[in-house]
């Protein structure tokens, strides 16, 4: 009789675990309980598999590229961001065209050819600044890769400009769009995101812009920023969204070319200054997490771990554990970093801990193609 309680537990994570294998759609339920009671290292070791099924090389993906902020005033003020600035305030900027003539020169000299482009959301700035900025720089760098703003921009844009989703990424793509970031996910609940970030697009608006995008075949991304306010449910109904939205896209479509999930960084932030809510992220949560996405999201193929905001070690781990990319060396970045992140690495650096972690450093784009 004891033998036999004992024993439920393991055959019920078994069940789950063929379920994921053989490419079942995990219920929100079962995605609860594996991430709540199962052992940490049967976990990983279920997501590596299912990496190797996705992934099946011993490659192990990272990227040069640049994270350029447009400018630093954002009416979203967002709880969790220190980069943000009020209308008034004396350090407000636009990044100017010189600026980033200097900018794409040195990223093109480190070896990288795409621009990250994102906010602020400046309240003055409309569609036909966007459309300018990326016909001029694509004129002055025809070779330029553009993976720019994110689900929030487009709501705005629409909003500003009295369109739909659809007419805002049409003109944007014409005018040099190449791939649009999962930017503003944080997580996929108004609740959450009526605390965090209630000036921002809700969890269907953020999806709303994805669906479209898929149906345009424009390359995206999917992000969660975790460790805040949100239960673990949450965190699992996040990945659900996520993997019921791909399954709509046409079958020879991009689609999410990735999931990237990071703990929220809240050194200085209002979120915790004021709030008094603090990151809540352990090493072996973040593996969790990384593992039972793998395990959630069948349908999205890489899984990015965030070295930026988890160390050298913990990205490691969390490549024997379900992620097959360590990300870009990012050679400027504004936002994570005035939250605490202190996780900057070079090529090198990047390459070691591929290489060191037992994998084959394979440089890609964003596409995820090899250069």
């Amino acid at each position: 009789m004891i033998k036999n309680y004992l024993c439920e537990p393991m055959q019920k994570r078994n069940r789950i675990y063929e379920k994921a294998l053989n490419h079942g759609e995990l219920s929100v339920e079962e995605g609860l309980y594996l991430y709540m009671e199962a052992p940490l290292q049967e976990l990983m070791s279920i997501a590596s598999k299912l990496r190797r099924l996705h992934v099946p090389d011993n490659y192990i993906g990272w990227q040069i590229d640049r994270n350029v902020n447009i400018t630093n005033l954002c009416f979203s003020q967002c709880r969790f961001c220190n980069f943000c600035r009020k209308p008034g305030d004396a350090d407000i900027y636009i990044t100017s065209f010189e600026e980033y003539n200097k900018k794409v020169r040195e990223l093109f000299a480190f070896g990288g050819d795409q621009l990250l482009l994102q906010g602020g959301m400046h309240p003055g700035l409309g569609l036909s600044f966007y459309t300018d900025l990326f016909k001029e720089l694509k004129s002055r760098f025809p070779k330029l890769k553009l993976h720019a703003l994110g689900p929030p921009e487009v709501v705005h844009l629409a909003r500003k400009e009295s369109t739909d989703y659809s007419t805002v990424l049409d003109a944007l793509i014409e005018a040099g769009l190449d791939s649009l970031p999962g930017a503003g996910a944080e997580i996929l609940c108004d609740r959450v995101r009526k605390i965090v970030s209630p000036a921002k697009a809700t969890r269907t608006e953020w999806l709303d812009v994805m669906r479209v995008a898929h149906q345009k075949n424009l390359p995206t991304s999917a992000t969660m920023m975790f460790g805040h306010v949100e239960t673990v449910e949450e965190r699992i109904r996040h990945l659900k969204y996520l993997r019921d939205l791909q399954a709509e896209k046409p079958d020879d479509h991009y689609g999410f070319i990735s999931f990237i999930p990071w703990p929220f960084m809240d050194k200085g932030t209002v979120l915790t200054e004021k709030d008094g809510v603090r990151s809540n992220v352990s090493r072996s949560d973040y593996l969790r997490l990384v593992a039972v996405s793998r395990i959630m999201l069948d349908n999205i193929t890489n899984i990015q771990t965030s070295i930026l905001t988890v160390g050298r070690e913990t990205a490691m781990m969390s490549l024997h554990g379900g992620a097959n990319d360590v990300g870009s060396v990012m050679i400027e970045e504004n936002v994570v970093s005035a939250a605490g992140s202190s996780g900057m690495h070079d090529a090198a650096q990047l390459q070691s801990v591929i290489t060191e972690s037992g994998f084959v450093p394979l440089q890609r784009n964003q596409k995820y193609e090899a250069v």
